[in-house]
């Protein structure tokens, strides 16, 4: 039996049903954002520089530790749509099941590593002096949060692949309430500085993972789970690790450039750093609004795969394509129009400002060749494969960078922070032309074989 809240994408408007999946997502992913920017506002003007500095450089570095296992709920997104569109209900149950288990053990995994290693990875991108110190009191706190992270990235996973994106909106809006209010508790109130938005994070992320596992656990439908039976179906778990493990690769190494681009941003001083970490949380937004379509192509190619009907699998590549550009150019250049604005949300010093709009300035204009990127990659992940997009996106985007910062970057004439922010434009362009040649290829194949 089917849930009202479930889309058949399979069927009917592919541009109208991708609208209806990917808004509700789309405000998911950007309030879960504006809730963490919250952390970054609430330090960044009650407890100083330093603290927004300490929780903003965090970022690439939470992304690096955490992208590898995230990336493999991109697998389970994959097998339950898949499932769901051939009408596989013992597999589908079985995916689900698998997913919630996986999801718990990688959690535990990921707080422990974390908690441990935190101040040795700190070292390694080059923060130091009170920084160092905030940087690492929050990571640690954050990092116990793991296990509720992983829940609910891979339930929403699941909510996803069978078109359910407006439950998931409900569930962020309440735990982003939740650790807004915590957060002007603790810092304001208990003056907990970057321990009490940690600790506020914490507990919203333990909500909204409860909230999705009583979504499975009352669900009646297809995707029903039951905590009394849990377990990990063998079969399925090498399934999603084949399509997961290379996202969830692909992800960190992204991470990873990201962290080596953070460390050589950290060389210029704790101004920079700031202003850097603001316009990191600003161009986030416009990020994961074209995200949004990279999760509905995945999805929406998924299903098509499983229900035979591949005549579909170009037009929703095409639709992704000019959707993603369209949301990308708009929210794109709103950010670089109200960049200095935006910052001035972040903080009142006119020199962090600028800073950070140099990044602005650069990155968010052309942000779209990011967005397209992905969508390419979303389709190429819902024809079953993985591997080829990690690789490229391995080269064309991690290698290019780490290479541009090791030559380029080394010439006293180009040695700015600006020469560091054009290495993200010129590396979307060179990913982006190589996936579509992949894309082409595979689909070919595909029609081929099938």
């Amino acid at each position: 039996m089917k849930s009202k809240n479930e889309m058949d994408m399979c069927t009917g408007s592919i541009f109208g049903k991708m609208l209806i999946f990917t808004i509700p997502l789309m405000l998911s992913s950007m309030l879960q954002l504006l809730f963490n920017a919250a952390d970054i506002v609430v330090v960044g003007n009650f407890a100083g520089d330093n603290s927004l500095g300490a929780v903003g450089s965090t970022g690439s570095l939470i992304n690096l530790l955490t992208n590898l296992f995230i990336g493999l709920s991109v697998g389970v997104n994959v097998l339950v749509a898949r499932y769901y569109g051939s009408g596989q209900k013992d597999n589908l149950h079985d995916t689900v099941q698998t997913a919630v288990a996986l999801s718990t053990l990688l959690g535990f995994v990921v707080a422990v590593f974390g908690f441990i290693f935190t101040p040795v990875f700190l070292r390694w991108m080059k923060l130091e002096g009170e920084i160092l110190e905030l940087a690492s009191i929050y990571l640690r706190i954050y990092f116990l949060g793991m296990p509720a992270v992983m829940i609910y990235n891979f339930g929403s996973a699941v909510l996803r692949a069978v078109g359910d994106t407006r439950r998931p909106l409900l569930f962020m809006i309440i735990s982003g309430i939740v650790n807004v209010g915590l957060n002007l508790l603790f810092v304001i109130v208990f003056h907990l500085n970057v321990a009490g938005v940690a600790i506020a994070t914490v507990i919203s992320q333990t909500i909204s993972a409860i909230l999705v596992i009583l979504c499975l656990m009352l669900d009646k439908g297809t995707i029903h789970f039951d905590i009394h039976k849990i377990y990990i179906n063998k079969d399925i778990l090498l399934k999603i690790l084949q399509i997961g493990l290379p996202a969830g690769l692909q992800g960190t190494l992204f991470s990873l450039s990201n962290v080596f681009i953070q460390s050589s941003v950290n060389s210029f001083g704790d101004i920079v750093i700031t202003g850097n970490s603001s316009a990191i949380n600003i161009e986030g937004f416009v990020y994961v609004a074209m995200n949004a379509f990279h999760q509905a192509t995945i999805s929406f190619v998924s299903q098509n795969i499983g229900a035979g009907k591949k005549s579909r699998i170009n037009k929703i590549t095409v639709i992704g394509l000019l959707l993603v550009s369209a949301t990308g150019l708009f929210l794109g250049s709103l950010a670089t129009y109200f960049g200095r604005e935006l910052l001035s949300i972040y903080t009142r010093n006119p020199a962090i400002i600028e800073a950070g709009y140099i990044r602005i300035s650069i990155i968010c204009s052309i942000y779209f060749l990011c967005g397209i990127m992905d969508v390419i990659v979303g389709s190429l992940r819902g024809l079953g494969y993985s591997t080829m997009p990690a690789i490229v996106s391995l080269l064309g985007a991690c290698v290019f960078r780490l290479i541009w910062l090791a030559t380029v970057f080394q010439f006293d004439k180009w040695h700015s922070v600006q020469t560091i922010y054009y290495s993200y434009p010129i590396s979307w362009i060179l990913t982006f032309s190589v996936h579509v040649l992949c894309y082409i290829i595979v689909k070919r194949k595909y029609d081929r074989e099938h």
